[in-house]
Formats: structure tokens, C-alpha cells, sequence
């Protein structure tokens, strides 16, 4: 959706729900139109950010009903000059309500993820009014009291008394109050003179916490801290800006194009490692394909890397791979990647690495392999492993059969799938799949004799089959729970490769750099996801090298919503304030950068280590709301080893594909 859609979707959400609730404040009217609620949502539930529902976040935590909130604030009664205590941050989306309508929120949430994460969106949306502090809720914030309002979102079968105490003269406070677990009384209560208050019930409203009795407090319960949103236009200013850009484009080893990059000292500082993980900014940039086909090449020819492995999925892969090493025909390699995004893998650019892999491999005396790590292809995988047992183990195939047709209802559509087994409308296939998946490996001696590359297929096709149906499960969990099994999946894969090629085997990983960086120094940390680059860095240490990628402007292949078209569209140039911006003042028009500290770098390094925004754009591409959907905070030194900086980019060129239908790759992070 575009921004006038958003702003159109939200004007119906407050005519709908929330003045059916009867809310007529203007100011709360007017708020929730400009708040845009879908940035507090996930991603996965993202079609209903707008529908009168509470959505489930990750931590136990919900983004509460629009009609509520409605009604909660109109409660309040806040004036332009009043200062807000409110006790239950959550994601922050009632807290970038208060913002706009008073002159400070004191913010108190007792998760301290959930804390960082409402602090980090909260700045992105420029709330520099609100302080965030991490601390149980149950004291309030005595040391900023007076307050002109306080908001408890908690019930309790009681108004604490120190709630009341930190209320000024006219002050109010809006709360749950009762037993009930599934609707309490808004009760709202104003100090008068004194010690004397007045009750008044307002509404009946939901509500899911208790306080002091839901121990909703984080790992470090004791701790305290406090972060003031309104600073966080200084993130990445500890050095000007264009001292660190000169900085930068001293270390900067430049190069005029993709194919004239001179690679030695880049090749040098890789020197032993065993996985490289080489990242991209978009899942649809020529330039980034290409300069990572360049590595491969000499990662292959001179440092002996033993395969390929791209975020795409392992069958379609596979026929690639028979392709490579000599196995199969143009036609018969390039019938896969047929699902939406298919531009991702069938382009001109892989294509042209594809046919030099397979040139290289008729003189190897090792031939490269090709491997995808991705999980999306449920049906495609208990095809291939149905084949391979009808050739090898017919009276197996035939329990197979039996096994994975809980799963064939739904093979147009294998998120609904999930949907119907999270809602106990349709039994879990879990079992049926994981029995299948120890079925195979227990028999795997008696076929390995047989075929060991025929059964590392079939292997691999069904721990994709049994992971994917977990997968569709996940995903109505929230967005952290299946990122994780997805990135953990890719890993394991990974390791599977490395194992069965070898101890001396080397890998070459072609992922976006949402996959590739490490987690640990993006906001992903502060939602608990991880991903294949945290996890090769904790398995392989300084064996494992991150390469990520960047851009200024130029065009790309992406497309406007899910299952849409492919279009080439404008990359808008970067925004102040994040990575992209700084190099591109920097002057130089394409680079590879050392981010590892090494003689020299310390101050360029030092200065990039604050923290700052870094785009990410993936099969969809929304430049009307960029900031919103494609930026996110990140520590550049500590997410990557070496970054490559191409200024001007273009976009790939699909090959001609007949769209096949299935739930689109990458659903529904889009990288």
C-alpha cells in the first residue's frame, strides 16, 4: 500500500471503530489518523493492523484494539501542555498517541526488549517527546511526579495508592479495574485538593495484565534504565558527518567497475575461511548479483570453495546443481524458481554465473556444487522425496504417500494449512512428517550404497518438508517465531552441506543482508529474532567472513505488493542519517570496505560503530512509505566484516517464466 492508502485505511479505522465507540475528541480523532498503527503491527499480521482486533506480539505483549485505545485517551482528557505517565509501554503504538497529543510521556515497561524495541520505533517516528524506562510499572516514575495524567494499561482490583499520590491538583488516571478475564470497568480517577479524588466508571473495556501479579518483568528485573527518545536525532553524530566520509574514503579501496575490481587484498583478508557469507541490499540489483558472482569465481579458482549456497529453495536448486555438473539440460535446469518472486533467481545475472560454474566444472577435478538453503517448497520437496523412494524403496514410498497426504488439502495455499491446524480445525501433520524424516535417515545406510548424492537429495527434500510444515504453523505465532525456524533452517542446511562435502569443505553463501549480517547488531536483537549470519559467527567464529552490501540510488526489480508484477522501479535516493547517505557523501562511486579494525581504520571504524539507520529492500519495494518499510537501526562494524558500496545500481534482468502457483519465496518477510 501506498501512503495515501495507509492514510485512507486508517481514516476508515477511526470512523469505524473507534467513533462507534463513541469517541468524539477531535485531538484523539486526529491522532490515530496520523499514528500509522501498521508500523506497531507484525508483519505477519499485517492486513488486519486496521481491523478492531487485538493483535499478538512476540513476549506475550498485544497491540490493543483501535476502539479501546479511542477510548481510553478520550478518558484522559489531555490538554497540549499536560505531562503523561503511562504504565505499560508494550510495542509503543498508545505511547505514540500520547505524543502527539500532550507535551511528555514518561513511558515505564516492565519487558526490557520490549522497552528497546518501542524506544527504537518510537524515534523512528519521530517521538521526541517520550522517555522510556525499563522498570516493573508498580512505583510509578515518583522522581518526574507531579503528572497532569497517568494511563495504567494493566488491571488490578485496586487504584494503587502511590498511582494517586504522583497526580497533581486536577490530574487524572485512567485504568481496568476487576476480576473478570475477559472484560474489566475503566474507572477514571481525579485528584481534587489534597488527598481527596473522585471515581468515575467510564467504560467496559478488555484487558490482559494484572498488576503486581502478572510478572511480566525481564530478564534483568532489577535493572533500571532510561532512554530519551528525543536524543535519538544524534544517533551516528558522535563524528561529523563528513569528517567520517573522508575517513572512509581514505580506507576505501575503490575500483571503476564489477569486472575490473582488483579483489587481492579483499581475498587476503578472507584468508582461511571456511564460510563466506556474501549479503545484498535488494533481491533485485544486477550490480550486487554480479560483484558477487566475481567473488565466487576467485573464492573457486583460488582458494578451492567446495559450493554454492543461495536463500532459495533446495529442489530448485537441485536441478541447477545437476545442471553445473554436467546432469541435465539448459531447459531442464531452468524450469525451477517458477514461484513468485521469479525474478530473484531466474535472471540474466545468474544465469551468467550458472553457465560459468558449469564451464568450470567439465576441467575440475572437484566439480562445484550448488545448493539452495531455503524452506518454502513443502510440495515440491514430498514430490522429490516420493521419486526417489519409488526408485529406490517402493513399499516406503508407498507409507510416504500415506504420511504427507495429511498435507495435500492445502497444497495451493500451505498457509492456510497453518491456520487451520493452529485453530484445531485440521489435525497437525507434525508427526506424520518428522516419522517420515527418521524413517529416511535410519534407512540411510542401506541406500547410500545406491546413490549417496540421489540420497543427500531426498534427505535434505525431507527435512525441508518436515520444517516447512512447521514453518506455516509458526507463522500466526508472530513474525519472530518463523524468522527464527526459517534462519535456523538455512543453518542447519548449511552444516548438512559442509558435513557431507567434507571436513575440508568451504562455502559460499549468496543471501540477502537481512540473512547475512549478524542479528546481534541490528534492532532484529531487540526482537529476539536471529539469523544465519549470528549463527555461522557463534558456530565458525573468525572462519566465517560477513560481506554486506549497499546502495545509493539507481533502479531495481521489485514488486508493489504480494504476488504482484515485477516492475523496475526507482531506488529513492537514501535518507539522511543512515549508512547509505554517509557513503555516498563520501565521493566514491563503488568500494570495498575493511570493517574489521585493522592498521590505520580505527577512527573510520569507531566513528561507523554508531549506531545509525541501513536500508533493506526486498522482493517488495514501497517508496511512499521507505522510512517506515525499508530502514532499520544497525551497528555496521559489529553486523559485517567487509561491506561493497556500489552508488548507482541497476536492476536485473528476468529471464522469460511461466509463474507457477504456491505461496510466494521469502512470505512473509520479503527477504
Amino acid at each position: 500500500m501506498n501512503h495515501s492508502e495507509l492514510l485512507q485505511r486508517r481514516a476508515v479505522m477511526v470512523e469505524r471503530h473507534v467513533m462507534g465507540r463513541n469517541v468524539r475528541a477531535e485531538s484523539v480523532l486526529d491522532a490515530m489518523r496520523e499514528v500509522p498503527r501498521e508500523e506497531f503491527a507484525p508483519k505477519v499480521l499485517l492486513e488486519f493492523a486496521f481491523d478492531d482486533v487485538a493483535l499478538p506480539i512476540s513476549g506475550g505483549l498485544l497491540l490493543p484494539r483501535p476502539s479501546e485505545v479511542g477510548v481510553v485517551l478520550a478518558a484522559l482528557g489531555l490538554k497540549a501542555k499536560d505531562r503523561v505517565l503511562e504504565i505499560g509501554t508494550g510495542v509503543g503504538y498508545v505511547t505514540a498517541l500520547l505524543s502527539r497529543l500532550c507535551a511528555s510521556v514518561y513511558s515505564v515497561e516492565p519487558q526490557g526488549p520490549a522497552a528497546l524495541a518501542a524506544t527504537s520505533t518510537l524515534a523512528r517516528l519521530g517521538c521526541h517527546n517520550v522517555h522510556v524506562r525499563h522498570d516493573s510499572g508498580t512505583e510509578g516514575w515518583p522522581e518526574e511526579a507531579p503528572f497532569d495524567a497517568i494511563v495504567v494499561h494493566a488491571r488490578s482490583r485496586h487504584v494503587p495508592q502511590m498511582l494517586k499520590d504522583q497526580l497533581s491538583e486536577g490530574g487524572r488516571l485512567v485504568m481496568t479495574l476487576g476480576d473478570d478475564p475477559e472484560v474489566g470497568e475503566l474507572v477514571r480517577v481525579t485528584r481534587l485538593r489534597g488527598n481527596q479524588f473522585r471515581v468515575e466508571d467510564m467504560a467496559d473495556i478488555g484487558a490482559e495484565l494484572v498488576l503486581g501479579e502478572t510478572p511480566h518483568v525481564g530478564a534483568h528485573a532489577g535493572a533500571m534504565w532510561r532512554m530519551h527518545v528525543g536524543t535519538a536525532k544524534g544517533k551516528g553524530t558522535a563524528v561529523a558527518d563528513a569528517t567520517l566520509a573522508a575517513q572512509v574514503a581514505a580506507v576505501a579501496e575503490r575500483f571503476d567497475s564489477v569486472d575490473s575490481a582488483e579483489l587481492e587484498p579483499l581475498l587476503q583478508r578472507v584468508g582461511d575461511a571456511r564460510v563466506v557469507l556474501l549479503g545484498e541490499a535488494t533481491h533485485g540489483t544486477s550490480d550486487f548479483y554480479r560483484m558477487r558472482e566475481r567473488i565466487t569465481r576467485e573464492l573457486i579458482t583460488r582458494k578451492g570453495f567446495s559450493f554454492v549456497a543461495i536463500e532459495g529453495d533446495w529442489p530448485d536448486a537441485a536441478q541447477i546443481d545437476r545442471h553445473v555438473r554436467g546432469g541435465s539440460t539448459t531447459d531442464e535446469a531452468w524450469s525451477g524458481f517458477a514461484r513468485f518472486p521469479t525474478w530473484m533467481w531466474r535472471n540474466e545475472e545468474v544465469r551468467g554465473f550458472v553457465d560459468w560454474l558449469r564451464e568450470h566444472n567439465r576441467q575440475a577435478a572437484q566439480p562445484v556444487a550448488f545448493h539452495g538453503l531455503d524452506l518454502y517448497s513443502l510440495y515440491s520437496s514430498i514430490d522429490a522425496v516420493l521419486a526417489y523412494l519409488d526408485r529406490v524403496d517402493p513399499p516406503t514410498a508407498q507409507v510416504a504417500r500415506q504420511r504427507y497426504g495429511c498435507l495435500t488439502p492445502w497444497q495451493s495455499d500451505p498457509a492456510s494449512y497453518g491456520l487451520a491446524a493452529l485453530t484445531t480445525r485440521y489435525r497437525s501433520c507434525e508427526q506424520d512428517v518428522v516419522k517420515m524424516l527418521v524413517d529416511l535417515q535410519q534407512k540411510s545406510p542401506v541406500y547410500i550404497g545406491q546413490d549417496g548424492e540421489r540420497l543427500l537429495d531426498a534427505l535434505q527434500n525431507a527435512r525441508v518438508v518436515s520444517q516447512a510444515e512447521r514453518y506455516y504453523r509458526t507463522m500466526y505465532y508472530g513474525s519472530r517465531v518463523a524468522w527464527n525456524l526459517r534462519d535456523s533452517h538455512m543453518f542447519s542446511t548449511l552444516q548438512h552441506l559442509l558435513s557431507f562435502h567434507g571436513a575440508d569443505s568451504k562455502a559460499v553463501v549468496w543471501a540477502h543482508n537481512s540473512h547475512v549480517g549478524d542479528s546481534a547488531a541490528t534492532e532484529m536483537s531487540l526482537r529476539q529474532e536471529f539469523n544465519l549470519g549470528h549463527l555461522c559467527r557463534q558456530a565458525f567464529g573468525a572462519s566465517a567472513c560477513l560481506v554486506g552490501f549497499g546502495t545509493h540510488g539507481g533502479t531495481v526489480a521489485a514488486s508493489s505488493e504480494w504476488d504482484g508484477p515485477m516492475e523496475v522501479k526507482a531506488v529513492r535516493p537514501a535518507l539522511p542519517g543512515s549508512y547509505e547517505h554517509l557513503f555516498h557523501a563520501s565521493g566514491v562511486e563503488r568500494f570495498v570496505l575493511p570493517l574489521r579494525e585493522q592498521a590505520g581504520t580505527k577512527a573510520m571504524v569507531d566513528g561507523l560503530a554508531v549506531p545509525r539507520m541501513e536500508r533493506a529492500i526486498g522482493v517488495i519495494y514501497r517508496p511512499d512509505t521507505e522510512r517506515q518499510s525499508h530502514y532499520f537501526d544497525a551497528v555496521l562494524p559489529r553486523q559485517f566484516d567487509e561491506y561493497i558500496w556500489l552508488n548507482e545500481t541497476r536492476a536485473v534482468t528476468p529471464l522469460p517464466t511461466k509463474v507457477r502457483e504456491g505461496l510466494a519465496d521469502t512470505y512473509p518477510f520479503g527477504v
